[in-house]
């Protein structure tokens, strides 16, 4: 299955004035010790990290873009080590061509005063300064970019300060966000849910906003390999079944057949397309074997999900990249919609039927028979799951008249009763009460499905937005 946790390739380079260094002993060599602690907590954050060093000249500024570009960056982290010229940014930013992130970090909280000005030469203590200077040039590179028409993202802080370290670790995982859409291939099967006009979206939109190539699959394709499924890849499945589910006694021999065979040829639908998401639709006519290809995908699809190809019924494209988008980062992504309020409980029931994110299940998923696929044809198995306990982030893609956007909220699972009726679902509490919750996240205008990941990730959520230029709303 797709690993979700190769690094993102990311530049760093410092910017510094070659004027200085004769003028004043050592300052080169601590900034570059700055540097060093910069590309050392990348790397803990999970990047793979090109360093090119202070740029200190604009012809040293013109050869760095190009190797950036070379290299293929994802993105270009800027630190300002001391004041630098502007001349050694743009030329960078514009041949690299990527986001730039400008980390504006000074090496402590605070100079010590007191030990600054008692070293007496006033030579050394302008080198001291030097070496804590850095918002100094920020608005002089925040005017050049904007007058280039060049997005930036500031980042403003201290070395001590773990805050500072996180939202750069969040930059480098939204990065590895939009490299992961930017390489996806979303397959789409089948049709949208005849009627569910939220859920209609503009595939050409998705793919020029988020990058992501959508291939069009015929179901007859995926009919055609479960016809040549063999008894032993079906009792094989059968055996993954039992390994990750909690099959049902109430489950038939037939129907755990009939999904095992689906699901071996789902696996090798998406193996022959590369496929790193999936959304689809279909019914079929009665007795058909679209049908039964239809009313036997939900096993098959809860395996992919749970391995980093997550899946979204209904058609619901947007939301197979907003379960996408979660699961690159490890935080999961389950198919959703709003189930009940609890005015009681201030809390919001989650699920839906059809696939599920086993990997941030709470206990045993289980694969449980179902005598009817409510709103769809036929009956067959299903998956009942609730999410774990505790922070969660929902996430909707959605698009409106001004184009595409990230609608997202922070809450906590929590404990409770759920309903019994072999679908996912699960008890959320926000801060805000389920009344302004519901109001506020429909005020939005998302689609009626979302995925629902563990942690809290708005903050990257809201860098991967920037790092695409769209919008990202926050309800909570």
């Amino acid at each position: 299955m797709k690993n979700t946790n190769a690094s993102v390739r990311v530049g760093l380079y410092g910017i510094g004035l070659d004027t200085y260094w004769p003028q004043f002993t050592g300052l080169k060599d601590r900034l570059n010790t700055y540097l060093t602690t910069v590309e050392t907590r990348l790397c803990e954050s999970g990047a793979e990290v090109v360093n090119l060093g202070l740029i200190d000249s604009p012809e040293r500024a013109h050869t760095a873009g190009e190797e950036f570009r070379s290299s293929q960056v994802e993105a270009i982290f800027l630190f300002i080590s001391t004041y630098a010229l502007s001349s050694t940014v743009l030329p960078v930013v514009q041949r690299a061509g990527v986001p730039v992130i400008v980390l504006n970090i000074q090496p402590v909280a605070a100079i010590d005063y007191d030990h600054f000005n008692s070293i007496g030469d006033r030579g050394a203590m302008t080198g001291e300064w030097l070496a804590h200077c850095q918002a100094c040039c920020v608005p002089e590179i925040a005017s050049v970019l904007g007058r280039a028409e060049i997005d930036f993202h500031l980042v403003t802080g201290h070395f001590q300060d773990e805050e500072t370290w996180n939202e750069i670790g969040d930059w480098v995982r939204a990065a590895h966000i939009r490299r992961t859409m930017q390489t996806s291939r979303l397959g789409v099967m089948g049709h949208y849910y005849a009627g569910m006009l939220d859920v209609y979206t503009d595939m050409t939109v998705q793919s020029s906003t988020f990058g992501t190539h959508i291939d069009l699959i015929e179901i007859d394709e995926l009919a055609a390999l479960r016809s040549s499924v063999s008894t032993e890849q079906i009792k094989a499945k059968i055996a993954d079944f039992h390994e990750i589910f909690a099959v049902s006694p109430d489950c038939e021999d037939a129907e755990l057949e009939r999904a095992a065979r689906t699901s071996v040829a789902l696996d090798q639908l998406v193996s022959r397309h590369d496929l790193g998401a999936l959304a689809y639709y279909y019914e079929g006519q009665p007795g058909t074997a679209h049908e039964d290809i239809v009313t036997s995908l939900i096993a098959g699809n809860t395996l992919l999900t749970g391995n980093n190809v997550p899946v979204a019924g209904e058609c619901e494209i947007k939301n197979a990249q907003a379960m996408k988008i979660l699961d690159s980062i490890g935080a999961g992504g389950s198919f959703s919609e709003f189930y009940a309020m609890d005015f009681n409980d201030g809390i919001i029931m989650l699920g839906h039927d059809g696939p599920a994110h086993f990997a941030i299940a709470d206990g045993e998923v289980g694969l449980v028979p179902l005598p009817v696929y409510h709103g769809k044809p036929g009956k067959g198995l299903s998956i009942q799951m609730s999410v774990k306990c505790g922070p969660v982030t929902l996430l909707s893609v959605g698009q409106d008249r001004d184009g595409v956007f990230l609608l997202c909220a922070e809450g906590d699972c929590v404990p409770g009763p759920v309903l019994d009726i072999g679908n996912t679902n699960s008890r959320y509490r926000f801060s805000l009460d389920p009344k302004e919750f519901i109001n506020r996240w429909s005020g939005a205008g998302p689609s009626h499905h979302c995925a629902i990941g563990v942690g809290h990730v708005a903050s990257v959520l809201d860098k991967f937005a920037a790092l695409n230029g769209i919008r990202c709303l926050k309800v909570c």
